[in-house]
This record gives structure tokens, sequence and C-alpha cells, in this order.
């Protein structure tokens, strides 16, 4: 995978080509997986859901740079991942990097936000491998039960990245990129830039699961599969 510009080869994919489904199974190191369009991807034989970048607290640390930014984003992607747990039935929940994004984000309203999250999912066990963002905004309370771990942390056949890595052995889940692709439909100017999963044949890179988070465009290497987000609809992009 390489970082693009919007002349990806995934320009020339008409949209209107593809057909959209709310969730994508597919098989990734001889285990079956879930792709979800809310941004995420789930194992049923781990009951384990994975998402990556997460960003808590983003549009707090910019209010603190004097940058006004409306509320309401972090209660916005809480509920988002309690209705992906209520609906996978996830008994563990794994964050692949930047789960919150400065220290200057860290304000009392997220603080209660997250306890009262916390609170209705307490039986779900929290696993933080630790991201650049949380390197620099600081591990969460102990009161948030969260147990944060360094990358790579094994979930066999698993490896639970932040940075994209291509292991000797077993198969990584990596965020950190934020990939996106860009899709050019058949009227004129019928363009749309989309989140998507990167699925190779030894990693995965899941898209930015904050709601304010930007997109870096991709490019596939070959053997790699893109699946495009749009809406709550995933679109398989032909392999390259």
């Amino acid at each position: 995978m390489s970082l693009a510009r919007d002349s990806s080869p995934t320009d020339a994919t008409p949209a209107a080509a593809l057909r959209g489904t709310p969730e994508w199974s597919t098989s990734l190191a001889g285990e079956r997986v879930q792709l979800q369009a809310d941004r995420a991807l789930y194992w049923p034989a781990g009951e384990t859901l994975f998402v990556a970048d997460v960003h808590l607290g983003k549009a707090a640390a910019f209010r603190a740079g004097g940058i006004a930014l409306p509320r309401g984003g972090t209660q916005a992607d809480l509920a988002r991942l309690a209705a992906l747990i209520a609906r996978t039935r996830a008994r563990r929940l794994v964050v692949l990097g930047d789960f919150l994004h400065a220290a200057a984000g860290r304000v009392a309203a997220l603080d209660a936000a997250f306890l009262a999250w916390r609170a209705n999912h307490a039986s779900v066990a929290l696993t933080l491998v630790r991201g650049n963002h949380d390197d620099r905004a600081g591990d969460p309370p102990a009161a948030w039960g969260v147990d944060v771990v360094a990358a790579p942390h094994a979930l066999a056949p698993f490896l639970a990245c932040h940075e994209p890595v291509t292991p000797p052995t077993g198969y990584a889940l990596c965020g950190h990129v934020h990939p996106g692709v860009s899709l050019q439909g058949r009227a004129l100017g019928d363009h749309a830039r989309l989140p998507c999963f990167v699925l190779g044949r030894r990693r995965a890179i899941l898209p930015a699961f904050g709601g304010f988070t930007g997109l870096a465009l991709v490019a596939p290497a070959r053997g790699e599969r893109i699946v495009a987000i749009a809406g709550m609809q995933l679109f398989a992009l032909p392999e390259t």
C-alpha cells in the first residue's frame, strides 16, 4: 500500500457499478471476520470488536486552541460504539491506537461521558494498543477500565498494532493511516472520497473510527483489496 493523490487507480472504478452491503464477511488468517460499515471489524470466534483511531477529545483539543467547533462528537462516537457492541454482542473491544487525541482534549465533559458509557458496558473487556497520539495524550484514567498494551499485541492468529506492519508470522490488524479512496461516477463531477478498509495477505488496515478525522488516499499494492464505505454501505472494489 502507498499513499496516493486523487489520481489513484481506484478513480477508474465507477461507483454506480458497485453493490453495497452494511456488513461484509471475509477470511483473514483462516478466521472469519465481519467488516462493519460503521468502521469496525468484528471477529466472531474471538467475540472481539476492533476499531482504530477513535481520537476522543479531538474537538475539545481544537477548542482549547481557540478554534470554535461544535460539541457532541464524543457522544456520537460513543453511541456508535455502543450500537456496534449491541449488534455484534462483542465481549471484548480492542482499540488499535489513538484512543485519545491530545492532553488538551482530556476535559471533564469527556471524562463524564466515557464513565457513563463504561458503566453501561462494564462486562466488555477494553484493550488499547497504544498509538502515537496516546503517547502524547497519556493513558486513560484507571477509572475508565482500559487495559493499555504496547504493539504488537498478540490475539492469535492476529497481531493488534497501531502503525501498519507486515509481520513475519501472524496477521496484523492496524490503524494509523486513516485510509481512504477516491471514486469517480459516470456523471460529470460525480466524485467522492470515502474511508476504506485495506485488506492484504499479511495485514489489514482499518479506517479511522472517529467522526472528526481526515482521510489519506491510498493506492493498493498487488494482492490488496479495498473495501470502501459510503454512508452505512460497504463496497468491495475489484482486486488489483
